[in-house]
């Protein structure tokens, strides 16, 4: 029997049950402090040299769109999470379609050397991506997920358990970061492979992608194993019904929360104004974000909502 992944701390994981409560309306009513603020994330469009360009010293952050970021330095292009088609699900009429286009096309991306996807949810992990990208193009995954590529004809999947590294390039590093989630393609593979974030290390930078998270203790832990990250893409949506989603993803507060428990010096908001995959209105999470900035006395500048196709550059601070 293959192994089944479990957080490592008291976190209940939502049931079916939960799901048809919350699906059915048999759950209180929220009402949003900014039930007007419907718009999706704004959205740039990038040209094919913006992001074939590889910066001369440090990293360049391009933010793809919900969870997907393209991060370029140290002579590699690498993709997290990326996700390219108009819906996440298994068919399209059980998918949630986008609300605002992708900020390239696919075909618009430089060579990639490698895909580092955090689980295997369907808004995480596109099959239709990955395949366009090649069966050859080599896949990071969490620890348990490697056999599942490797049965739908990706030639190299390499596993990476929480803590543990590889490296991508001389002089550029991967570790796998602890997330609180749960994983699933269907009804009967639930937590078969784990889940993560990524810290990616080259040039002196630190870049940590939260992954698909619930807040957790782990984060604290990242600025002590690691050292503190130098630019972090964090989750801020996808938060209600609190009851449901608390243990799965981070509202705005618990975000900036994780931006200091992890000891980060700049970071990018994600996880919000891509899909609707939750109650809360689609552009609540940012006006949350910057009253909790304020009222924590964090500048805004060091954690930015941004827009879907921004590009950050992060250098070593010396």
């Amino acid at each position: 029997m293959p192994e089944r992944f479990t957080n490592p701390w008291p976190a209940r994981v939502p049931s079916l049950r939960d799901v048809l409560r919350w699906k059915l309306g048999f759950s209180e009513k929220i009402v949003p402090p900014f039930p007007y603020a419907l718009d999706p994330a704004p959205c740039l469009t990038l040209s094919k040299e913006q992001l074939h360009d590889m910066p001369p010293r440090g990293w360049r952050v391009t933010w793809l769109g919900h969870a997907a970021f393209l991060l370029s330095g140290c002579g590699v292009h690498l993709l997290i999470d990326p996700i390219f088609s108009e819906y996440c699900g298994p068919i399209r009429l059980l998918g949630i379609r986008r609300k605002i286009p992708p900020p390239c096309r696919l075909d618009d991306l430089p060579p990639i050397t490698a895909v580092l996807l955090t689980h295997t949810h369907y808004d995480h992990c596109d099959l239709p991506t990955l395949y366009a990208l090649g069966k050859g193009t080599p896949l990071i995954v969490p620890d348990g997920h490697a056999d599942w590529f490797a049965n739908i004809g990706f030639v190299s999947a390499r596993p990476v358990p929480w803590w543990q590294s590889v490296d991508i390039s001389p002089g550029v590093s991967v570790t796998s970061t602890p997330a609180q989630h749960f994983t699933a393609r269907s009804p009967w593979d639930c937590n078969r492979g784990h889940w993560c974030g990524w810290c990616v290390a080259g040039d002196g930078v630190k870049l940590w992608h939260s992954g698909d998270s619930g807040y957790c203790p782990a984060f604290a832990e990242i600025s002590t194993r690691l050292g503190p990250p130098d630019f972090g893409m964090i989750g801020i949506g996808a938060y209600q019904p609190n009851w449901f989603m608390q243990p799965l993803h981070m509202t705005p507060g618990e975000a900036v929360q994780a931006f200091q428990d992890s000891g980060c010096r700049l970071a990018a908001a994600m996880h919000w104004g891509t899909f609707q995959l939750s109650d809360e209105p689609l552009g609540e999470p940012p006006l949350l974000l910057a009253r909790e900035l304020l009222a924590r006395g964090v500048a805004p500048e060091r954690f930015d909502v941004g827009r879907v196709g921004q590009q950050w550059r992060v250098l070593a601070e010396h």
